[in-house]
């Protein structure tokens, strides 16, 4: 359990799922013309969780002394793994995801979509290493790879089956995903700096310069609080543009996620302690899901 927990398989289970709901319950649904068999996507997806995976390894890694002051009792290594153990599971699993991104590529005949995996290996190793300790920066490079795996399906399932015919309706699929990819950015980077705000005290003692380090922790709350209204208002509007005929869809994002949105409003407006912050992080994930699962209303949406 203790490798499980040091991968965040929790967070990797989420990814898998995005990815699967993206091609089965939206490119199929669509109609649109694919580039990837079905043994073909599966190792684009294990090549993300494994790139991922290792992500995580590295940062609790560098992390280890923040993380004896934020949540001691979630370090595992130095305790229930040796530092040496994790960063060779770093070098493995980051090697068979750039691996597997590599066989990938040449599957399907595009040799420059293997950038992304190298790309996107580099920017997790950099996010542990220094990038998180810059203002903004760290937070908003994890929301944009968070983002970014899904618009990856997008990329390697879409673009390469693109012809003059079908050209405009597989661009109106792919800007689906980057709605949703959009979502999964601001919310995530919503629950960054929440996050930041529940581990300022660990963080202060890093060395890092996050947004409540930098304006304090009420002030940072304020701003999330903003995002979060401006979200309520963006939502509102793409119901109001593209779903408001689809009475389901409807019901679905009033009651799963504008309802719970607007409650993480209220509750971050008032929120002191370090135990609302952890529970207002791990609502957002919940806000991020459940908006995620939306997906599955385009087979409805679209009869």
């Amino acid at each position: 359990m203790n490798y499980l927990n040091l991968i965040r398989y929790k967070n990797l289970l989420i990814i898998i799922l995005i990815q699967v709901l993206i091609r089965y319950a939206l490119f199929i649904p669509f109609g649109a013309d694919l580039t990837l068999s079905h043994f073909e996507f599966s190792l684009l997806v294990l090549a993300t969780i494994f790139i991922a995976a290792a992500g995580n390894i590295i940062n609790d890694i560098y992390d280890v002394e923040i993380d004896l002051i934020n949540k001691p009792e979630k370090v595992i290594i130095g305790k229930s793994i040796s530092e040496k153990t994790a960063y060779n599971l770093f070098i493995i699993f980051n090697s068979i995801g750039v691996g597997l991104g590599f066989y990938l590529t040449k599957q399907i005949e595009e040799d420059a979509f293997f950038g992304f995996f190298i790309v996107s290996s580099a920017l997790l190793y950099l996010y542990a290493t220094f990038l998180k300790s810059m203002l903004l920066l760290g937070n908003i490079i994890i929301s944009l790879l968070v983002a970014f795996s899904l618009i990856i399906v997008g990329i390697f399932d879409l673009f390469p089956a693109i012809t003059f015919i079908n050209q405009d309706y597989q661009s109106l699929v792919f800007g689906i995903v980057l709605t949703y990819a959009f979502f999964a950015f601001y919310i995530n980077l919503m629950r960054e700096i929440a996050k930041d705000i529940e581990d300022i005290d660990g963080d202060k003692k890093g060395e890092l310069n996050t947004l409540p380090i930098a304006i304090g922790r009420k002030r940072a709350s304020y701003v999330v609080f903003g995002m979060g209204v401006l979200s309520l208002f963006g939502i509102i509007f793409y119901i109001y543009t593209h779903l408001y005929n689809y009475t389901i869809a409807v019901i679905y994002f009033l009651l799963l996620v504008l309802a719970p949105l607007g409650y993480f409003c209220m509750k971050i407006w008032e929120a002191k302690s370090k135990s609302d912050y952890s529970f207002l992080s791990n609502l957002l994930k919940i806000i991020m899901l459940l908006g995620m699962g939306s997906l599955l209303l385009y087979t409805f949406v679209i009869q």
